[in-house]
Parts: C-alpha cells; sequence; structure tokens
C-alpha cells in the first residue's frame, strides 16, 4: 500500500487535487524541480519544530550550587568556620564541591544524550523531485514536495492527500482516538470540520 501526498499549509481540505497542484506550483507526477526546493525552503524554512536551547554549561553549574540542599550545606560550613571549627567547615566544602561538580557532569552529559537522540531519531522520507525518487531527511520536505509513504511510514509534515490506496493512518497522537483512520483523496465540502474528520490529510507525527 503506497500513498502520494503533498506538503501544504492552512485548510487545504476543502480544495480539489488540480487547485492544489496549482497553488503550490508542483505537478504530483514529477514533483518539485530544484529551483522550486530552494526557494520553497527559503520561503518557509527547514521542517522542523521549534524547539528550546539547551541549558548552557554555566547555568547547569549555578543550578547545582544554587540548590536547596547546597545552600543549607553551605550555611553549615560557615557557621562551623565562625565557630571555630575549621576541618569540619573544610570537609562540607569539600562536600558541596564533589556533589556539585557530579550532578553537573550527569546533567551535562544527559543534555548531550537528549540532544544526540533527537539528531538520530530524524526519519528519512522518499520524496519525487523532478521526475525522480529520492530519499531525504525529514528535515529537508518542503512545502510542496510530493512524498511517498509505505506502511510503516511516520508522516514527515502536514500533508494533503493526492494519491491513495487502502491507506489507513493511526492518529492517536493527534486525537486520541485508538483506532486508525481510513484515508480518501475527495475533497471535502465544510471548512469548519475537526482534525480527526479530515480524512484528505494526514499530519506531522501520525503513523
Amino acid at each position: 500500500m503506497q500513498s502520494e501526498i503533498v506538503g501544504v499549509r492552512g485548510a487545504w481540505h476543502t480544495a480539489d487535487l488540480e487547485e492544489v497542484a496549482a497553488t503550490l506550483r508542483v505537478d504530483p507526477t514529477s514533483g518539485l524541480d530544484p529551483e522550486s526546493v530552494h526557494e520553497a525552503r527559503s520561503l518557509h524554512g527547514s521542517n522542523v519544530l521549534v524547539q528550546s536551547r539547551g541549558t548552557s554549561p554555566v547555568k547547569i553549574l549555578w543550578e547545582q550550587f544554587t540548590a536547596t540542599l547546597v545552600l543549607i550545606l553551605i550555611a553549615a560550613a560557615g557557621l562551623s568556620a565562625y565557630l571555630g571549627k575549621t576541618l569540619e567547615a573544610v570537609a562540607i566544602m569539600a562536600i558541596v564541591v564533589l556533589f556539585g561538580l557530579l550532578g553537573f557532569f550527569q546533567e551535562y552529559r544527559a543534555e548531550r544524550a537528549i540532544a544526540a537522540l533527537r539528531a538520530m531519531s530524524t526519519p528519512l522520507v522518499r520524496v519525487r523531485r523532478g521526475g525522480q525518487v529520492v530519499e531525504i531527511s525529514a528535515e529537508q520536505v518542503v512545502v510542496g514536495d510530493v512524498v511517498l509513504l509505505e506502511a510503516g511510514s511516520v508522516i514527515p509534515a502536514d500533508m494533503r492527500l493526492v494519491e491513495a490506496a487502502g491507506l489507513r493512518v493511526q492518529e492517536a497522537a493527534l486525537t486520541g482516538e485508538s483506532e486508525p483512520v481510513d484515508k480518501s483523496v475527495a475533497r471535502l465540502s465544510v471548512e469548519e470540520v475537526p482534525l480527526g474528520d479530515r480524512v484528505n490529510m494526514a499530519y506531522m507525527g501520525t503513523s
């Protein structure tokens, strides 16, 4: 089972296929040409969700030494020093430093690991460009791309279906419905339709 879909934005579920192709200036049988791909990427950017920047090492280190438990230990060290118990004060401060550095390295490594996982989890998709089928990363998909899907594919962007045979999409992440939805390419006559009922559309993150 395979479907051909074109990445789009907006309320495309009420448009017929000719309107979709004309609006996006794409021929579904050959896909975008290289110049159109470059133009679309310059206009819309990469196909990635905006993510918050990771915590900087300086901020991670600062958070380790400003945690409540650490501040209590620092206060205890200060009190010990004030009472003339230098050995105890040094021991407590040594514990504070080790505790802070251990927490810093653990959290810093976790941040790096998450970033690496994000990079590894970018799926590959097949698109038709210039009459050829090529495999690219999902973030390289641009508005107007003709994307080829088959069983097990993850939808890389919000799309309008152009051609489908026996296509069912699992949309639990989007609608909460556990059963997959049967899809078709026919235009819908009503614009105000819930996302789950837009059967001629496929949405990013579903499969």
